[in-house]
């Protein structure tokens, strides 16, 4: 029989059970390093960008939680925000984001490419399932990564509970409810964004290969147009899939506070 040969497939070397990087492959006119550090700035700029809006998120669904009201005004959470704690309460847990983010989206975008290639994404005609599977194999690993600090970005944007920082909220946890706490969410968080990245990935390969096929002298792998196209239809549909997802997954990610706090 012999042993196998070595099938070089670009970003990866592929052996029975072997997996191994190919760190000069080139996506986006970037070799693999580059690649990894610019998807960790992208994840970070996306998230600081979005922060008050998360902020303003977090706070209206406890709220409704704690309430039992389905109605919850923006420009009431904002002004209340800002009334009681100044602009600066807009950003309670940036540090904890800033922490996680970097990291997470490093593994994020290396697992994606790594797993899209594995299962043929990049050959010739579209492949949905290839590029789904992949992005939901991407999420679980980045999730691992990310929950822990999002479970303490979340801490700290809630009021009625005074943390010095990152680090005495990390602290405080730990001493309340164990290293598990950081973890509570985690089941909850990968079934809300797996098939928000499924969808995501799907549609935005799908938009950028037909963009290519009909605009071939116009766009290429590096065009901004087509970045920009593709990543707006893919995420507005991915959000309509997986909103309904989003609340009891801010219910499980905060539960331990409110039942500390009452």
């Amino acid at each position: 029989m012999g042993t196998p040969a070595e099938r070089d497939v670009g970003l990866l070397s592929v052996k029975p059970n072997v997996i191994s990087i190919n760190t000069e492959k080139t996506h986006d006119g970037l070799n693999f390093t580059q690649y990894m550090l610019a998807g960790s700035i992208a994840g970070m700029v996306e998230h600081t960008a979005m922060f008050p809006v998360d902020t303003l998120k977090t706070r209206m669904q406890m709220a409704r939680e704690a309430r039992g009201s389905l109605h919850s005004s923006v420009v009431k959470t904002f002004t209340s925000i800002i009334k009681a704690e100044g602009p600066t309460g807009l950003y309670r847990g940036i540090g904890a984001m800033a922490l996680g983010a970097g990291p997470a989206h490093t593994v994020y975008f290396s697992v994606y490419e790594l797993f899209k290639e594995r299962f043929g994404g990049n050959m010739a005609g579209h492949h949905p399932l290839a590029h789904g599977a992949a992005g939901v194999i991407a999420t679980i690993a980045s999730d691992a990564v990310f929950t822990p600090m999002d479970v303490v970005k979340q801490r700290l944007q809630l009021p009625g509970k005074s943390y010095k920082g990152v680090a005495d909220c990390v602290q405080s946890i730990l001493r309340v409810e164990g290293l598990s706490a950081f973890y509570a969410s985690y089941r909850t968080t990968v079934v809300m964004n797996a098939p928000y990245t499924a969808a995501h990935f799907a549609t935005y390969e799908a938009v950028k290969g037909s963009l290519q096929e009909l605009f071939p002298e116009r766009t290429s792998e590096e065009n901004l147009f087509v970045h920009l196209t593709a990543g707006g239809a893919a995420g507005a549909l991915a959000s309509v899939v997986t909103t309904p997802l989003d609340l009891p997954f801010q219910f499980f990610g905060t539960f331990s506070v409110a039942r500390i706090q009452s």
